[in-house]
């Protein structure tokens, strides 16, 4: 399964008075792990950005005056996105920004969310964590992933953060570089296991009840077959 964790930082909030992307930011994800491959551009605008966005992300106008347009990206960014899961943090605001993009450059295909799956890790972490802030900030937090070198909002550094939130917070590894130890153990249990059978003894049967975080992405899950099913879901009737 490839996924995408994607950001971006605009010039300001309203989509709708021609605010634009200034910055994005994607780290891959293939069955859960890092794979190393990202997409990070800055971009020109071609207008000013508002004093408050500027206090949120840190890049002035001038900073971006040299680079490029989102026309000459537009299609690499497409490219790397294609066939992918997007995983963003309240994705409404961040695909609206880029469904304009695409509009400006009549580019075929449709919106975002017709050539992209799109998961909402705030709409998620609502589900699962009701009555709670669940900005990242907060996720940060709650699933103990340092956050701590985060001065400014930048694309790149909250899809890394983001990428950590998300394998926790759907009950992947508590740290990205546990992979590699994770399977080693797995693999020895199933060594031990086939032992104990050769001799004949008899293994102890574990119970694991699910937690409150596989509860809330099993209604989260049961929820999507709902809507696509309409209202006909099976697990629900049993």
């Amino acid at each position: 399964m490839r996924q995408v964790v994607l950001d971006t930082e605009t010039t300001g909030l309203e989509v709708e008075q021609q605010h634009r992307v200034i910055e994005i930011g994607c780290v891959e994800l293939v069955n859960r792990r890092l794979t190393g491959r990202v997409f990070h551009r800055y971009l020109d605008p071609e207008r000013d950005i508002d004093a408050g966005a500027q206090e949120v992300h840190g890049i002035t106008r001038e900073q971006l005056r040299q680079e490029p347009k989102f026309a000459q990206i537009a299609d690499e960014f497409m490219e790397f996105i294609a066939d992918a899961e997007l995983i963003i943090h309240n994705a409404p605001f961040d695909i609206a920004f880029l469904d304009a993009e695409l509009r400006r450059l009549a580019m075929p295909g449709g919106k975002l969310a017709q050539r992209c799956r799109v998961l909402d890790t705030l709409i998620l972490a609502r589900q699962m964590h009701p009555g709670q802030r669940n900005n990242l900030d907060a996720l940060c937090k709650r699933y103990s992933v340092d956050n701590t070198h985060r001065e400014y909002h930048g694309a790149l550094l909250d899809a890394r953060i983001l990428a950590e939130v998300y394998l926790a917070m759907t009950g992947g590894q508590a740290h990205l570089t546990l992979g590699a130890q994770s399977d080693g153990r797995a693999q020895s249990e199933r060594r031990d296991a086939a032992a104990a059978a050769r001799r004949g003894g008899a293994r102890q049967i574990r119970i694991v009840l699910a937690n409150q975080t596989e509860l809330g992405l099993h209604a989260h899950a049961l929820e999507r077959l709902d809507k696509a099913s309409g209202g006909k879901t099976v697990w629900r009737r049993l």
